[in-house]
């Protein structure tokens, strides 16, 4: 169980309203697929946003599966496909565990940059004394993500593609077997990645960071 909540240490966020600060844009209101470049030597990553449905799916790495998430709710599944598994992951599984941005984040302009040929907005996102950086466009496409202080934790968008996902490729697949993600105690390394701040936000789900 070590390994699967690992794989989901790095759910997306979902951002509550918090004042009439200026924020970006988190969801992307068209699909897109993005390839990132994850730290070390860990390779590469692809997910696809379905705007329609605000649904985000992640290839696990290692070809063990996909994760499906809803960000606005904390809610979804991550399916093994070799185990023909799929792992139930309830409202507020996560929360307070540095993987749902709550009521108290800051967000702090900071300049603009270029990421895979695109053009982004870096952002400093501050909870509870924890920093992190993201780089966004304006249309809400991460392409960038770290940890401030922890650039070992930096991933980064080497390619994009804007186009119609198809919608069965977000759905539960059928014919697997059911299983519900159990409570992970604060203190468990596998649940925070080994220290993953609050703040880090928006890094796609099945990136393990090593402890620190």
């Amino acid at each position: 169980m070590r390994l699967f909540a690992a794989l989901v240490l790095a759910l997306p966020l979902a951002v509550v309203p918090v004042s009439a600060q200026e924020r970006p844009i988190l969801i992307p209101a068209r699909d897109v697929a993005i390839t990132y470049r994850l730290p070390g030597e860990a390779g590469e990553m692809r997910v696809a946003w379905l705007a329609a449905r605000r649904l985000m799916r992640t290839e696990l790495a290692g070809g063990l599966g996909f994760s499906v998430m809803d960000p606005a709710s904390g809610t979804g599944f991550m399916a093994m496909t070799r185990e023909r598994l799929v792992m139930e992951i309830g409202r507020g599984q996560f929360q307070g565990r540095g993987l749902l941005t709550g009521e108290g984040a800051r967000f702090t302009r900071e300049g603009e940059a270029r990421i895979a040929h695109r053009p982004c907005t870096l952002w400093r996102v501050e909870q509870e004394g924890e920093a992190s950086r993201v780089c966004l466009t304006e249309e809400g496409f991460m392409l960038r993500s770290e940890a401030v202080g922890r650039p070992e934790s930096r991933i980064e968008a080497v390619s994009l593609e804007v186009a119609a996902q198809d919608p069965a490729r977000f759905d539960r697949p059928a014919g697997y077997q059911s299983l519900r993600l159990p409570p992970v105690p604060p203190t468990s390394g596998a649940a925070t990645g080994g220290g993953l701040p609050r703040g880090t936000a928006l890094p796609p789900p099945g990136l393990a960071l090593p402890a620190r």
